[in-house]
């Protein structure tokens, strides 16, 4: 793999929250606002359109014009990870070729997930069609495996194929499985050359170890000097004081729906009530659920937060 690929790929990126508009459109200011204000807070880059923000909800014309967005709101592409996943190939190879000829850091494909027990050999067809349509461009590949969601995984026989056809393309995985044994096992099998970033910031400590340096993390939208403290500490103590914080967080967000309640908390951060609008079939917070939400947070003491 290319050293320098390895070398940059780290840090935090936030799974950013995508901001709407009362008639669910996008709105491309709050969106800037909300990078840059991340990028401030000391992550390295953030994640566009990931599930998190919401990405299998929007449009390719409107993902589109959001990176675009972006882009000319000062953001700089390297730093960008960009959801580039659908459920038909043209879409993924269309999202994905305009995110690499704008030189992102890298996109985020998940394997085909409409259809269920799909065979090793048609993923790797697919991202096969997705790499080879990008040829010539500069593309990074971040894998995707979340199979409580999409209902199909990534096995180890696909990443190490794709690991050896395209050693300077595959930057790394995404394990949004959240089952730490899985997550161990992968950091094992492809540590070095590629990162294995996890998508449960309480396995984030445990990875450290094993030589993660990164992560793609929907906490980070409201906390994410905790979480790169997790990704970067090495003090047993404040480390537990930090997994601490953090379990205590998601216990927290436990009790909602999980991208309404970050929308939740970035309106009381903010006091920006807009931020409560989420794109069906999601559902904002009822008055009751918001009024519950922000009491929680009151008392909750976050450290290392934007509020």
């Amino acid at each position: 793999m290319n050293a320098l690929v390895s070398l940059t790929h780290q840090g935090v990126w936030p799974a950013m929250l995508t901001p709407l508009q009362a008639d669910g459109a996008l709105d491309h200011a709050r969106l800037v606002f909300h990078a840059k204000r991340l990028l401030a807070a000391g992550c390295s880059g953030v994640t566009l359109f990931g599930t998190t923000g919401e990405g299998p909800s929007f449009s390719v014309a409107e993902r589109m014009a959001a990176l675009e967005a972006l882009l000319q709101g000062g953001v700089l592409p390297t730093q960008l990870l960009v959801h580039t996943s659908c459920t038909a190939l043209p879409d993924t190879v269309a999202l994905t070729r305009h995110a690499a000829q704008h030189a992102v850091h890298g996109c985020l494909v998940l394997p085909p997930f409409f259809f269920k027990g799909v065979s090793d050999d048609g993923i790797l067809d697919c991202y096969h069609a997705v790499i080879g349509a990008c040829a010539g461009l500069p593309l990074r590949v971040v894998l995707y495996h979340i199979p409580q969601v999409t209902g199909v995984g990534l096995s180890h026989r696909v990443i190490a194929e794709l690991l050896q056809r395209y050693p300077d393309v595959i930057v790394g995985l995404k394990d949004s499985g959240c089952q730490r044994i899985e997550s161990v096992a992968y950091a094992t099998a492809f540590m070095p050359p590629m990162q294995v970033w996890v998508g449960n910031e309480a396995d984030v400590p445990e990875m450290a170890t094993l030589g993660t340096r990164g992560a793609v993390s929907g906490v980070a939208n409201i906390l994410p000097g905790l979480v790169g403290r997790l990704v970067t500490g090495r003090d047993p103590v404040s480390v537990q004081a930090d997994l601490d914080r953090v379990k205590a967080f998601l216990t927290l967000i436990g009790g909602y729906t999980m991208v309404p309640a970050f929308k939740g908390l970035m309106a009381i951060i903010d006091k920006d009530p807009a931020w409560l609008n989420v794109r069906v079939p999601l559902r904002a917070l009822s008055p009751a659920e918001f009024e519950r939400l922000r009491q929680q947070w009151s008392s909750f003491q976050p450290g290392g937060g934007l509020g």
